[in-house]
Order: C-alpha cells, then sequence, then structure tokens
C-alpha cells in the first residue's frame, strides 16, 4: 500500500483535527462535570485523551503513519535519511503544515461543538523552567517509545502503547505532557481548560525541539539500527536455547 502524497496528508490533517478535538472537548466536558475538582478534572481530560489517541492511530495508521506531530515526523525522517525508511524530505513540510493546520481546526471544532467562540485566544499562561523541563521529558520520552517499538519489532503493539504513555504523562510531567508543537499551537485556539496562552507557544515548542533532540540521542545510544536490535535479540533467544539444554 502507497497512498499517494495527498491521502497521507488528508490523513494528517485529520488525525491531528481529531486528536485536538478530543484534548479541548474533553477538557471542556471536565470543567462543565467537575467544576470545583482539578484533579478530577485532569483525570476525565487524560483518560479521554490516551483512549482517542489509540483509536486514532489504529485509524489512520495505515495511511500517513499516524505521526500527528512535527516532531514524531522530523524524527522519522532523520532516523530513516540514510536508508531510504523513513519520511522522505519532500513529504516534511506537507506534513508539518497538515499537523498544524489540523491542530488549529481541532480546536475550532472543540469550540463550537460546546456553542463556545470559534477562536478564542487562551489566557492560559504555561510558563517557567520547570514547565519546559516536562516538556523536554514529555517529548524525549514519546520520541524513545515509538521508535523503540519500530526498531524492536513491535509496532504493533503502538497504538495502546502510545496512548498509555501520554495518559502517564499527562500526571508525571509538570505541565502535563503536551510533546507536540502542532498540538500547542491548536491549544492556544481556546480559552478553555486544555489551553495555553499565544505568549507561552514558543516556550513550549523550543523545549519539545530539544526533546526531539535527546529523544533521537537516546534512541540511537539504545537501539543503533534495527540490524544490531536484530542481532542482540538473537543472541538473547540463543543464550536462552542454551539456558534450557543446561536444565534439561
Amino acid at each position: 500500500m502507497n497512498p499517494t502524497l495527498w491521502r497521507r496528508l488528508l490523513a494528517e490533517f485529520a488525525g491531528t483535527a481529531l486528536l485536538v478535538a478530543a484534548v479541548v472537548g474533553s477538557g471542556i466536558m471536565a470543567t462543565t462535570l467537575s467544576p470545583n475538582d482539578v484533579g478530577l478534572r485532569l483525570l476525565e481530560n487524560s483518560i479521554a485523551t490516551a483512549l482517542a489517541l489509540g483509536a486514532l492511530i489504529l485509524t489512520f495508521g495505515p495511511v500517513s503513519g499516524a505521526h500527528f506531530n512535527p516532531v514524531v515526523s522530523a524524527a522519522d525522517w532523520f532516523l530513516g535519511r540514510r536508508a531510504g525508511t523513513g519520511l522522505p524530505a519532500r513529504d516534511l513540510g506537507g506534513y508539518v503544515v497538515a499537523q498544524v493546520l489540523g491542530a488549529i481546526g481541532g480546536a475550532i471544532l472543540a469550540n463550537l461543538m460546546f456553542r463556545l467562540p470559534a477562536a478564542e485566544l487562551s489566557t492560559r499562561q504555561r510558563t517557567g523552567g520547570d514547565l519546559w523541563l516536562g516538556e523536554v521529558v514529555a517529548t524525549a520520552g514519546l520520541l524513545l517509545l515509538v521508535f523503540a517499538l519500530t526498531r524492536s519489532g513491535r509496532a504493533a503493539i503502538a497504538p495502546a502503547a502510545v496512548g498509555a504513555y501520554i495518559g502517564a504523562a499527562y500526571w508525571f510531567t509538570s505541565s502535563t505532557s503536551f510533546a507536540n508543537p502542532a498540538v500547542t499551537i491548536g491549544r492556544a485556539f481556546t480559552d478553555t481548560f486544555a489551553g495555553i496562552a499565544p505568549a507561552s507557544v514558543p516556550g513550549f515548542v523550543l523545549a519539545q525541539l530539544v526533546g526531539l533532540a535527546v529523544g533521537v540521542g537516546l534512541l540511537l545510544a539504545l537501539y543503533p539500527s534495527v540490524r544490531d536490535v536484530a542481532v542482540a535479540q538473537n543472541g538473547d533467544e540463543r543464550m536462552s536455547d542454551l539456558g534450557r539444554n543446561r536444565t534439561a
């Protein structure tokens, strides 16, 4: 299956839009249902996001790879550029544009579903070294997970694993794990629970780019190539067989 570029861009646009709609929409619903309990709101928001992300990866993955995230697309291009197995350089810009436009569209869609102004810039300030560090950790961990699964031949479990990671990272990172420049930009267009003030966006995006570098560096240290991972796994299997033979 080799979808044409426009189909892949459509998948990235629609998938990112629905992801942001899930993030923003569940935040609005959580605020409505739990107006006096911020912790419960975050729980409701994180569960909805994690489940939606897994479902969207299953839906759009066969078409575009279900990146929904410029740092994932950039890492895919960088890691596969020599072997020619990653995202082609000529398509990278299109993916990023589709993701950003999709994220903005998703925020607008969520606003409209809840009878709010279609686009209203957020006033929710999110800034500070602690939050930026949280974004570095969230982004690096996401990239390491995604490409470790790919390089070790376990990509089939990515929908569940990625959804679980993002759901958990809502809670263990100070920034509540945006981990995505496109989603960060999109969330600036809603003045709701999930929003981020436009002035806070550059700091988050810069931290996510640092997370991109850290995540790729860790991946190359731990999983230098698909071939090396396969050799290591075969070696482990031979050692296991040897151990079983000795105890037989």
